[in-house]
């Protein structure tokens, strides 16, 4: 018979979580600047999309072998946090090293190979710490509260990401230098950079203290697992063959989706210095004015998804909210095509926003009720391969697409949001099960 896991209280649901506050940062001050930091160390504008490649490269093989090693880790740093603290001490030496690529002395091609290696290991580390959080939940939370576990995993990230997203700006109105040599980062970057990986520290050491994880037989009461079956070991590739039906559906639609976000990572700073600033010249003022209003525009992305992850619990079916999201971010990037005033833009971001919030609930949501037991780590690993194989593929044909697409970057945007609409489709196709035994 199968233990029913107790209700958590809203402070233990928080501290599960609160980490990914400190995570997000790091991510949002990748998401939002690598390009600018590419463009800024020399790189062509047809060339950004595939500096993205390696990193979800890496995490496809990573995060598989680390959901797999955690399922079978115990030790008195716990079964998930181990690869937390392991992860979040990897990305606090990269983004203090990051921002520095050009002023080592290296050549542009040297600066630029150093930045590719060290955003690698950014991505790869942050991927792992968040992989953990989302396993937490996985392991601790039931079925009736994983809903609203994952809209505070949400809200925290958001919040997480305004002060990423915010850091270069606010740095530059305090009277931090927004501009620099040719080939080297500006201080504001490079400062936020540093508060970032400051504030990510603290965090992850909250969650150490914080979160108590279940000890191997409470684990198996939990979630079914019997003696025998704890001693067993099955392959990656067998667990994938036999994964639920949701999983793949599931995974389709984030196929599209990271797709999407991919190329609004890749090509905002572009996009709006040449529809808003009248700008393609890396090296000038104005480039480096709308490097900043990016992290603004992203900014309000994450209030426009804090504001929605708080709606999307009030819908009965989740596939309903699924849709209704992916469309309201569609609007969001084909409208930035038309617009051509920086804070008209807040609305468009807004509608992203919406997106951006059912991508980082929903898909965990749904799968993690569909799957259960000794190899919910692993599964969750393998599923990580729905947010790199998109962002592979979006990375790898961008520099072919760009060109088709009149090399405007705007354009890109404007596939994003047909890429949003495919995903919405897609809901469809998923139905979501329960798992009342190992799978």
């Amino acid at each position: 018979m199968v233990k029913n896991k107790p209700d958590q209280s809203f402070l233990n649901l928080w501290n599960l979580s609160f980490g990914f506050f400190g995570v997000q940062i790091a991510y949002a001050l990748q998401s939002a600047n690598i390009s600018r930091i590419f463009a800024t160390l020399g790189a062509d504008p047809h060339s950004l999309s595939y500096f993205w490649i390696l990193p979800p490269l890496m995490g496809i093989i990573v995060q598989p072998l680390v959901g797999a090693a955690s399922d079978r880790t115990w030790n008195r740093l716990g079964r998930r946090l181990p690869y937390l603290v392991l992860g979040a001490a990897i990305a606090v030496v990269v983004m203090c090293l990051l921002p520095n690529a050009g002023s080592f002395g290296l050549t542009v091609g040297g600066a630029m190979i150093f930045g590719f290696i060290a955003l690698m290991f950014l991505d790869t580390s942050i991927n792992m710490a968040m992989q953990s959080f989302k396993m937490l939940v996985g392991d601790q939370v039931n079925e009736r509260q994983k809903g609203l576990a994952y809209s505070i995993q949400s809200f925290l990230c958001n919040a997480g990401s305004l002060v990423g997203y915010l850091a270069p700006i606010t740095l530059t109105a305090i009277g931090v230098s927004n501009l620099a040599p040719a080939g080297q980062v500006p201080d504001a970057v490079t400062y936020s950079f540093y508060i970032g990986a400051a504030v990510l520290i603290l965090c992850v050491i909250y969650s150490f203290v914080t979160i108590r994880e279940m000890p191997p037989k409470e684990y198996a009461e939990y979630h079914g697992i019997t003696e025998q079956q704890n001693e067993e070991k099955t392959s990656m590739l067998k667990l994938l063959i036999h994964a639920p039906r949701t999983f793949w559906t599931v995974g389709l639609v984030q196929f599209f989706c990271w797709a999407a976000f991919l190329y609004m990572w890749t090509y905002t700073p572009g996009a709006i210095a040449d529809t808003v600033w009248g700008t393609t010249d890396t090296n000038s003022e104005a480039y480096q004015t709308a490097g900043n209003w990016v992290g603004v525009l992203f900014a309000v992305q994450a209030v426009g998804s804090v504001l929605w992850a708080v709606v999307i619990p009030r819908f009965k079916s989740h596939k309903t909210v699924y849709v209704l999201s992916l469309l309201l971010g569609a609007a969001g990037f084909i409208s930035t095509l038309f617009v051509t005033d920086q804070y008209v833009l807040f609305i468009s971001f807004l509608l992203i926003g919406c997106a951006w919030a059912a991508m980082l609930a929903l898909p965990f949501t749904i799968l993690t009720n569909s799957i259960s037991g000794k190899n919910m780590g692993t599964y969750l690993g393998l599923f990580n391969g729905t947010i790199c194989v998109p962002q592979i593929c979006a990375a790898a044909l961008g520099g072919l697409i760009l060109p088709l697409l009149g090399g405007h970057q705007v354009n890109m945007l404007v596939l994003g949001g047909v890429l949003l609409v495919a995903g919405a489709l897609s809901v469809g196709l998923v139905k979501e099960t329960y798992a009342e035994k190992e799978n």
